[in-house]
């Protein structure tokens, strides 16, 4: 995995984006972020299993549709929900369609989130303009 840097420096990730460094609005931290993954890819595995007899395509493209319905309408997914985090746009509230959209295709092809800077936004959520807080 790669870390991009940025000269600037910066007490706790999230402060250069006017983050908090704790508690509700605070930078989501990573063992939040695995959790929220895990309930969501299971979630539709569970789905693809019980009505597209475990369909690798059903499976990735559920996973997609969930979450781009998720953070367009509510702001999480049903696994964010569950660990307590939400996508936020760097100004303004939740993302809406077109940011939920280009977030979660980014998401999909792994590699975008597997990149990531000081401010633990990977490539998807800077092509998005989001970042992951804590609810």
């Amino acid at each position: 995995l790669f870390v991009m840097t940025n000269s600037e420096p910066q007490r706790w990730a999230g402060e250069r984006l006017g983050l908090p460094q704790t508690g509700a609005g605070s930078l989501a931290k990573m063992p939040r972020r695995i959790l929220a993954i895990a309930i969501d890819w299971g979630s539709s595995l569970l789905l693809s299993h019980a009505f597209f007899a475990d369909d690798n395509g059903a499976t990735l493209i559920i996973f997609g549709l969930l979450q781009i319905v998720g953070l367009w309408v509510v702001g999480s997914s049903v696994g964010m929900l569950c660990a307590g985090i939400a996508v936020r746009k760097l100004v303004g509230g939740k993302p809406g369609f077109y940011a939920a959209t280009i977030r979660t295709f980014l998401l999909l092809l792994v590699i975008p989130v597997a990149i990531w800077d000081a401010d633990s936004r990977g490539l998807h959520d800077k092509a998005a303009k989001t970042v992951m807080v804590r609810r």
